[in-house]
């Protein structure tokens, strides 16, 4: 036998280390916030659909209904949205300047309209239903907040500093009309993920610490009054604070089960379908519970890897905000990263009892048509913002796309045939 030599046992820490750096200089690639956001968002809504499937089968199968009914929805819904993705990241970033107003102007409408046309669902009238299709506004509205914030606030850039010019007219009266409708239907979730909207595009747009915190008090005083004015809300708030001896308490249920699930998961997973609490045991478990799902069925390695993708797409986000220089660009990606992210970790922290009940759903995982099209509308504008930007366009028109490969790779297999 011969002795190692200090060389053979520094190669591969080394090695390792030149992998670690050849991975953190493709992270810093222009072209990786395309290739992160663009696969993150494909294996969320990929993840999202098995689970629907799994969480939602039992549910519909006791009710005499198809077991795949929710999961034929949810399809059709990502078939859309991915449609709607796919248009939007074909827009140049100057077609969504043109559009912030518009859309605005339609979710106000579809908002107003709800307060007199509208559908009451669990306590929340924030619905609209014709014809068999049922629309949720408040979803629209978030996406309308993401782009108004950045075209106001890009052309206040230079008066930012002063708060007239930060809070007119972007959050008066353009975010008060938006949000104020929401909390009409009694919908203090949304209105929190609306609120988180509003305050990062005026943080990542330059307002004053001191008037950014006079605005975080102001939303803290209105979330305190939303909640002690219902009572349901209330009871969740004590049902997070106390010990849910009493599992039939008011807001003791869905919280208990909830960490039954996860529970019952342990390390490694009940296996993929075979959840028990899902077997009408947990409210909502296909919706805003389908997190606890993930993981009784698939353990702790399966909401590791959830949080790994929310972590990439958020990663995706940071990186296109740096490599921007168009503060339109920045605003509008930063607002959606925090819609997305933000709203991912206060659905995670009601799940596993770090924060109250909120009632609000996991991002591209949860069923829900509106939610689901809506979000990935929006990350198709992101997707749109990368590719537009000149290094990473120049980079991905210099790769040949997948049909060019295929076509230029087939003649060559018939002729050597």
């Amino acid at each position: 036998m011969t002795a190692s030599t200090g060389a053979d046992r520094a190669a591969p820490a080394g090695g390792f280390r030149r992998a670690v750096h050849a991975a953190w200089e493709r992270l810093e690639s222009p072209v990786a916030p395309y290739y992160l956001i663009l696969g993150s968002t494909v294996l969320l809504t990929v993840f999202g659909l098995v689970m629907v499937l799994s969480a939602s089968s039992v549910e519909l199968l006791t009710s005499n209904k198809s077991p795949y009914s929710a999961f034929i929805n949810q399809a059709v819904f990502a078939t859309v949205g991915a449609v709607g993705a796919l248009v939007a990241s074909q827009l140049p970033v100057v077609w969504w300047k043109r559009l912030a107003f518009p859309i605005y102007a339609l979710a106000v409408v579809l908002l107003a309209a709800v307060m007199q046309f509208g559908v009451t669902i669990g306590g929340n009238k924030n619905w609209l239903s014709f014809g068999g299709i049922t629309l949720q506004p408040s979803e629209l509205a978030k996406l309308a907040l993401v782009l108004v914030g950045g075209a106001v606030l890009t052309r206040k850039r230079p008066l930012i500093g002063q708060a007239r010019h930060a809070l007119i007219p972007y959050v008066l009266p353009l975010a008060l009309i938006a949000i104020g409708l929401v909390m009409a239907g009694q919908d203090l979730g949304t209105t929190l993920v609306l609120g988180l909207i509003v305050g990062t595009a005026l943080f990542v747009a330059g307002m004053r610490l001191r008037i950014f915190g006079v605005f975080a008090a102001l939303v803290a005083v209105l979330a305190v009054v939303g909640v002690i004015t219902r009572g349901s809300r209330m009871s969740r708030i004590n049902a997070w604070v106390g010990s849910c001896s009493d599992v039939h308490a008011e807001g003791c249920w869905q919280k208990v089960h909830g960490l039954y699930a996860m529970a019952d998961g342990g390390w490694w997973g009940v296996g993929l379908g075979a959840s028990r609490e899902k077997w009408s045991w947990l409210p909502e478990a296909h919706n805003d519970f389908i997190f606890a799902i993930v993981g009784e069925e698939l353990g702790l390695p399966g909401t590791l890897a959830l949080l790994a993708l929310y972590v990439a797409l958020a990663f995706g986000c940071y990186r296109l905000i740096v490599l921007s220089r168009d503060n339109f660009v920045r605003i509008t990606t930063a607002a959606t990263m925090v819609w997305i992210i933000g709203q991912a970790a206060i659905n995670i922290g009601s799940v596993t009892g770090l924060l109250p009940i909120i009632g609000i759903p996991l991002p591209l995982l949860s069923s829900g048509g509106s939610a689901l099209i809506t979000t990935l509308v929006a990350l198709g504008m992101l997707l749109s913002f990368a590719r537009n930007e000149p290094q990473c366009k120049r980079m991905l028109g210099s790769r040949p796309s997948v049909v060019r490969s295929a076509m230029a790779v087939l003649p060559a297999r018939g002729k050597r045939s």
